[in-house]
């Protein structure tokens, strides 16, 4: 859609506004048609649609199944030190490393009964038979104090399922209903970490399907609300379902070569609805100017797909690049938002520049047909479109007018909105992510509250290489008076220390994965030893996985940070207003970043919203939010800047231009982020905390950014920098002139007579 700016002939204008209302065409004929792309749409719809619908009946095909392929893990970096000594220890001493736990509850009679032990017995040599299970061990095995409950009427069967997250899933999966239940004397519960990501992964998609069946009736209502037609309603409804099926499509063979959350599915239908909705809404809001214009069919098109289809293009780019920023993450829990948002951002956007052109040519004026807002208004006159109204012309007044106040107001409240994220502490995601009712979390918390130490909270150091048992000891002694380490147990070694493989269990003093623990992890790396050592625990994985994302978080920002400067160049041919979309869609995530912290890892509202605070927020879970929320802000900036833009290049007039712009797309703007907003709180009914914190954070900076930062931030600061705000230097300027691309047909004249600025002016 990208078109070589062009200067317009001697004597000529470039807008060719011929409306009232100010709509910027107004061509019945004659015009440009536009480019091979749009030509091919409008004439030949019924085929376009046709192939669309066999397309989106494959996708059905393709991804069905998809979840059932997902993972729900991914929080760890591949090549940390900690990953590879969990892959070792789970390799040579696979009871080490259990992901398995049976909870056997046997009441009055106590885990020490004779018939209670004889009926453990016999589970868990039935399970240590059981294909794909190995590592079985037990309270009445070893005699371990740590596997018997305080209370002695509980103890554990711990086992490891071994294979890749999906085989040992379908191993679960299998032997689960042979387990779990009333054995003799015993009641069985099933537990441990693959126990919780599992249920973790059913709840999910029993919540991403409650989340669409609440999304899209109220989707739909808004959109009748927004554009008053039930026909223009269902056509951005549309858009999204397709997109959503054929993301599912393309997840299904990302599956097949690596791996990909089920987390990502939840991304998938937000995008999927609210890109899709927002493209749908521009484009159709532009489409029904220029009908209104006096434009046939065809030319409305064609004008829609020159000038807000560019833009829609332009925002899918921003999009996408704000999305791939997550691709440096080694994490395939970031890599797979990244898989699923680009996918989706490129199928809306595709939709939305061929499916819906082609349904807008076939329908003709009809796409104003079924006006349901008819059987409310009962005889009064019509009111204008939500994304039209001269209320936002006034607002844009009375905001230029005391600029400074606004501006530093503004900045100023969201700016404190975000302090509470000074105090930020990150964690790694347990079984607390799940409701208090999930099976696998009542184990947890039982084997919490009842049962001696913090089970999974023991740091662990593998040791490699042949040493002698004094050796072993006196590197024991070492680690256990290191400051913060409460004791130190082992060390295990295998075959009676032949292999050259042994292990020792450190426990922290204080939390788990506190402050404490992370330190003694890097002191347990620095000590040293005669043979290679290695550590992991959650404490290491936690202090392995904010290593990796510092590491390459710069990366990431510079991605998304000169990506939207050379786009939004590209867009407007100015130096500063790059800079400062950069700068306010940083400020709009504020209040999104404050809440994180003051409600989920504060545990405020935690009653009201149902979650359990666990006092720290997940470490990749920032990341994402800023990468998604950012994105959409800058989706919505695009729309704005790109009728502010047109306006300019017609006029010259900055301060009307900016008025124009808000005028035209603030109802627009503010009519999408609410419609997203919806999608998004829809997904932050989610039981699992994460989805929560994802779904209700981004929820909030869309609004933030539409109703406070587009309505009162940016017309004060573009106020403030006046016509400075379009300034570039010259080689900028010439390189804008040949590659850049914006909605109006071509730059502004040098100079327009004040008489035809009054009459375009009062038009409006």
């Amino acid at each position: 859609m990208a078109e070589v700016k062009k200067s317009p002939p001697a004597g000529g204008t470039t807008s060719g506004r011929t409306a009232p209302g100010g709509t910027s065409s107004g061509r019945t004929g004659g015009g440009r048609t536009g480019g091979g792309w749009t030509r091919f749409v409008t004439a030949r719809p019924r085929l376009t649609l046709l192939v669309a619908l066999v397309l989106t009946a494959l996708a059905v095909l393709a991804g069905g199944g998809v979840a059932d392929r997902m993972g729900s893990g991914g929080w760890e970096d591949p090549a940390a030190e900690s990953t590879y000594a969990t892959e070792a220890l789970a390799r040579e001493f696979p009871g080490s490393q259990p992901n398995l736990l049976l909870l056997l509850d046997a009441g009055e009679a106590g885990a020490d009964d004779p018939a209670v032990a004889a009926e453990a017995r016999r589970l868990a040599e039935r399970l240590d038979a059981e294909p794909g299970v190995d590592g079985v061990g037990s309270y009445w095995s070893t005699g371990s104090p740590a596997l018997r409950s305080e209370d002695g009427r509980q103890a554990l069967i711990a086992a490891r399922i071994a294979g890749e997250e999906k085989d040992a899933g379908a191993v679960l999966d299998r032997i689960a209903p042979e387990y779990r239940g009333t054995h003799g004397p015993v009641e069985v519960t099933l537990g441990g970490g693959l126990a919780v990501r599992h249920e973790m992964q059913v709840i999910i998609q029993e919540d991403l399907l409650r989340a669409e069946l609440i999304a899209l009736p109220l989707t739909l209502v808004l959109l009748v609300m927004v554009f008053g037609s039930a026909v223009a309603a269902l056509l951005p409804l549309g858009v999204g379902i397709v997109a959503i099926l054929g993301t599912n499509a393309v997840l299904r063979g990302i599956t097949e070569f690596t791996d990909v959350s089920v987390f990502a599915q939840n991304l998938t239908t937000a995008l999927g609805l609210g890109l899709a909705i927002d493209y749908a809404l521009f484009v159709v809001r532009r489409y029904r100017e220029e009908l209104a214009a006096g434009a046939d069919t065809y030319t409305a098109v064609r004008t829609t797909l020159r000038t807000a289809g560019r833009t829609v293009l332009f925002s899918a780019l921003t999009v996408a690049v704000s999305l791939s920023a997550m691709l440096v993450f080694p994490q395939y829990f970031l890599r797979s938002f990244a898989y699923a948002g680009i996918a989706v951002v490129v199928l809306a956007a595709t939709a939305a520049l061929t499916l819906l052109p082609a349904a807008l040519v076939l329908l003709g004026d009809r796409v104003n047909a079924l006006d349901l807002r008819r059987l409310l208004r009962r005889g009064r006159p019509p009111k204008q479109d939500a994304a039209e109204g001269s209320g936002w012309a006034r607002a844009a007044d009375l905001v230029m007018r005391r600029a400074p106040v606004f501006a530093v107001a503004t900045a100023a409240g969201l700016v404190l909105l975000g302090l509470p994220f000074l105090g930020v502490k990150f964690g790694t995601a347990d079984d607390r992510q799940l409701p208090t009712t999930a099976t696998s979390r009542v184990v947890q918390d039982q084997l919490r509250d009842g049962f001696p130490g913090d089970p999974g909270g023991a740091i662990t150091v593998l040791a490699e290489g042949r040493a002698t048992p004094a050796q072993y000891a006196a590197y024991r002694e070492r680690i256990a008076a290191l400051d913060g380490v409460g004791r130190v147990d082992g060390p295990v070694t295998a075959s009676g220390g032949g292999t050259g493989h042994a292990y020792f269990t450190v426990v922290p003093e204080g939390e788990t994965v506190g402050a404490g623990a992370q330190r003694v992890v890097g002191e347990l790396r620095a000590a040293p030893a005669p043979f290679d050592t290695s550590v992991t625990g959650q404490a290491a994985v936690l202090v392995d996985s904010k290593d990796a994302l510092g590491e390459r978080l710069p990366w990431a920002a510079a991605i998304v940070v000169l990506a939207t400067l050379l786009l939004v160049f590209l867009l407007t041919g100015s130096v500063l207003i790059p800079v400062q979309a950069v700068v306010l869609n940083a400020l709009s995530l504020t209040a999104m970043f404050g809440a994180v912290v003051w409600v989920f890892q504060e545990g405020h509202l935690a009653g009201l919203l149902g979650f359990t605070p666990t006092g720290d927020i997940e470490t990749t879970l920032p990341v994402l939010m800023f990468c998604v929320a950012f994105g959409l802000s800058m989706d919505y900036g695009v729309f704005l800047l790109s009728r502010v833009k047109e306006e300019y290049d017609a006029t010259g007039d900055h301060e009307h231009s900016v008025r124009f712009g808000l005028r035209r797309t603030g109802g627009l703007i503010t009519a999408a982020a609410v419609i997203l907003a919806v999608v998004m709180v829809a997904i932050g009914t989610s039981r699992v905390t994460n989805t929560k914190m994802l779904g209700l954070g981004v929820a909030l900076a869309v609004l933030m950014d539409a109703m406070v930062v587009r309505s009162l931030l940016v017309p004060a600061v573009m106020k403030l920098t006046g016509r400075l705000t379009w300034w570039a230097p010259g080689p900028l300027r010439r390189f804008h002139d040949r590659f850049g691309v914006s909605e109006s047909d071509g730059p502004a004249p040098l100079a327009e007579p004040a008489a035809e600025k009054v009459t375009a002016g009062a038009s409006r």
